[in-house]
């Protein structure tokens, strides 16, 4: 017997109210970025500053970011269809993403002009590189603490925040090497701290790439633990044994889990069932539930997959052990 439980409605209309307050946010960091990129752009062909230009090739990936970002969660507010039965969720995932991929790549370039900066040092007006990058580190400051209580729980939130962070990052950078030209004359500062602030971007932004990864491949969500949640519906009275166990993420603070639970003939599988959504609820925090009754009697020939049980988990051990390969892709997500 197939029995579904989803006590979706209020996390539904949280991560609704969340959408909401998050795309106004979204919205006036954009607007302040737009406009100070333009700043920054004006202010590093001024003064021959490759750290500011740097900084306004971010700003304008941040744009594009906070662009997409913003569609992105306009199309997860739309309601579901018989076509899409999970809506558009997964679309804040994929600007994640897309948001992460883009800072790798924009840190590359940005690294491998300052090796050719590095090799021929150029001298740069400091002052006025030290006055527009403080401005930058303002509007950048006010961009985070505006996306500072989203991006925790919102992946699509939490890429934009990333952005504006490097940003603010580089700004930082920009006012040092800026002083060090300014007092010492020393122009190699320049490109030196546009690579530092460049691998501090790829260091974070793999964050980001690999958990948005994890959550398209319907991976279990880092904060749960798999057995865990075994060993929770196996205490449970009357159930005598779970298979095909899965926990993955819709979208980001949105988890979801489905499971064949084999009890006893004897025990009510309604009964059961509030029993095992509370508990899941209580310690795990998920809401939306599937969950396929069966008795012992009960023969389901389809193919199971692999879930936390001893035997799968212990082979799946076995073969990690002996192929340094498999333990390598495992830990790579």
């Amino acid at each position: 017997m197939a029995v579904e439980h989803s006590n979706g409605h209020h996390a539904h209309g949280s991560h609704k109210h969340g959408q909401g307050a998050g795309r106004r946010r979204l919205t006036i960091v954009l607007s302040l970025t737009a406009v100070y990129m333009l700043a920054e752009a004006v202010g590093g062909w001024m003064t021959g500053s490759l750290a500011l230009l740097a900084d306004a090739g971010h700003m304008l990936a941040d744009v594009a970011a906070l662009t997409l970002a913003l569609v992105a969660v306009w199309f997860a507010s739309r309601p579901a269809t018989p076509r899409k039965t999970f809506g558009y969720y997964r679309l804040e995932i994929l600007a994640a993403l897309i948001n992460g991929v883009a800072l790798v790549v924009i840190s590359l370039l940005i690294i491998y002009e300052a090796y050719h900066r590095w090799m021929e040092p150029q001298p740069v007006r400091s002052g006025l590189m030290i006055i527009i990058a403080t401005g930058g580190l303002v509007i950048n400051g006010i961009s985070a603490y505006l996306l500072h209580g989203h991006h925790e729980d919102d992946l699509n939130v939490r890429g934009a925040w990333l952005h504006v962070m490097g940003d603010a990052l580089g700004s930082v950078g920009a006012i040092l090497a800026g002083a060090l030209m300014l007092v010492y004359g020393w122009y190699p500062a320049d490109p030196l701290f546009s690579v530092i602030i460049s691998l501090l971007i790829v260091w974070s932004s793999w964050n980001l790439i690999r958990e948005s990864t994890n959550v398209l491949l319907e991976g279990t969500p880092a904060h749960i633990n798999l057995r865990a949640v075994e060993e929770a519906i196996l205490e449970t009275e009357g159930v005598e044994d779970v298979h095909d166990l899965h926990i993955w993420a819709i979208t980001s603070g949105r988890e979801a889990l489905s499971a064949h639970v084999i009890h006893l003939e004897s025990v009510s599988p309604p009964e059961l069932l509030s029993v095992l959504r509370n508990k899941l609820h209580t310690r795990f925090g998920v809401d939306h539930l599937t969950i396929q009754m069966e008795t012992p009697e009960f023969e389901d020939d389809t193919f199971h997959f692999c879930h936390a049980g001893t035997a799968c988990f212990r082979s799946d051990k076995e073969s990690q052990d002996s192929s340094p390969m498999s333990k390598a892709k495992d830990s790579f997500f």
